[in-house]
């Protein structure tokens, strides 16, 4: 028998423009992720959400076997830690009070995506264990003070940990499909007060006079896109914050990846008053951009938990991710599950005190997850 081929030479490039590369060749580096695909991240880019200007400069890494592409691990260099949603602002004044500097920090996530999955991408674990060392080689040549990788999925927080980075937890919320007929008998698994809670949310909601459609794909038009950024923008600014994202991005995604779309539009009066946009593949949904033009008790509710649910069940979808924060999410059906993130720090005094806060964080998440969900909604066993 002849002997196998050596395997061909593994090298890792920095500063790659995801925007160059074949969206082939990068989609089939994270399968069924489609807030990890090229269409996401260059309507990201290209519409300058992501960009140098507003403190996302991308410093990509891509892992080339032979000239092929096998790994890669979209990074930014960030200057402020907006739109991460792995809160390090204590860390960063601890350097500001200490005379130094936490900005710049390499950063390895989705921007403005606080959404679990892969960030080392591809299946080579040689290519993968690359691109961390890269980065970590980056972290050292470079005046960054730190390198994170944000919402890890097992795989990649356990090489992540296993090469002696700093682990931290988090909390968000899910829902699961247990294989409901409908949104009925979704409800009918919940202790009697929090099925009535949840109706009289329904309810309070159609007697506003307010009314639902869901979109998907190419059925969500431009004027559908306008509505979003329009309400999108009017909540940021009634909540004093910044919108990240333009009207241009919104428009972008829907004419480049509309089949992952969803869009829970709320009318009133045969005017439209609410926009709800999230994002799926075949087995999950996630919650992710809304906005209204006005207040009405429960809207919220409405367009981003109720509806994304009774889409999920009438679809077979699993799993419903809601995004970041929000104990109210816990009332509605969703449970509570930790997240993972990597850290590490270029001063080593700065690594052994936030490796402690992450370790104490650690243990009052744990604490913190078993008294959520002692207060979940769903009925107990014994319950009639």
């Amino acid at each position: 028998m002849r002997p196998d081929p050596p395997p061909k030479p593994l090298a890792v490039e920095r500063d790659v423009v995801p925007e160059s590369l074949p969206a082939a060749a990068w989609n089939a580096l994270a399968p069924g992720q489609p807030l990890l695909s090229h269409a996401f991240l260059s309507a990201l880019h290209e519409t300058g959400c992501a960009s140098r200007a507003t403190g996302w400069t991308p410093r990509y890494l891509a892992a080339r076997r032979g000239g092929r592409l096998v790994g890669a691990l979209p990074l930014y260099a960030k200057t402020h830690s907006w739109g991460e949603y792995v809160f390090d602002w204590g860390w960063a004044d601890a350097y500001r009070r200490h005379g130094r500097r936490y900005y710049p920090k390499l950063v390895a996530a989705i921007p403005f995506t606080p959404v679990t999955g892969p960030r080392l991408l591809g299946g080579d674990p040689e290519a993968r264990a690359a691109l961390l060392a890269e980065a970590r080689a980056l972290l050292a040549a470079e005046p960054y003070s730190s390198l994170h990788l944000l919402f890890l999925d097992a795989e990649d927080a356990d090489l992540c940990e296993g090469s002696g980075c700093t682990m931290r937890s988090g909390v968000q919320f899910r829902w699961s499909n247990a294989g409901y007929a409908d949104f009925d008998a979704f409800l009918a698994t919940f202790s009697r007060d929090k099925r009535k809670k949840a109706r009289q949310d329904r309810r309070r909601v159609a007697e506003s006079g307010v009314t639902f459609v869901r979109k998907t794909g190419a059925a969500i038009g431009a004027d559908d896109w306008a509505l979003l950024h329009r309400c999108y923008e009017a909540t940021y600014r009634a909540h004093h914050s910044t919108p990240y994202l333009t009207r241009a991005f919104f428009e972008r995604i829907g004419a480049t990846m509309p089949e992952h779309l969803l869009l829970a539009v709320g009318y009133r009066d045969g005017r439209p008053l609410c926009a709800a946009l999230d994002v799926f593949n075949d087995t999950t949904l996630w919650g992710r951009y809304w906005g209204t033009l006005e207040y009405v008790p429960g809207l919220h509710f409405e367009a981003c938990y109720y509806q994304a649910i009774e889409f999920a069940i009438e679809r077979g979808l699993a799993t419903f991710e809601g995004g970041a924060q929000g104990l109210h999410k816990l009332a509605r059906g969703l449970a509570p599950v930790v997240t993972r993130s990597a850290h590490l720090i270029g001063d080593p005094a700065f690594a052994a005190a936030i490796a402690d806060y992450c370790a104490r964080e650690h243990a009052d998440i744990g604490h913190t997850v078993g008294e959520l969900e002692r207060s979940s909604p769903y009925r107990a066993a014994r319950e009639c």
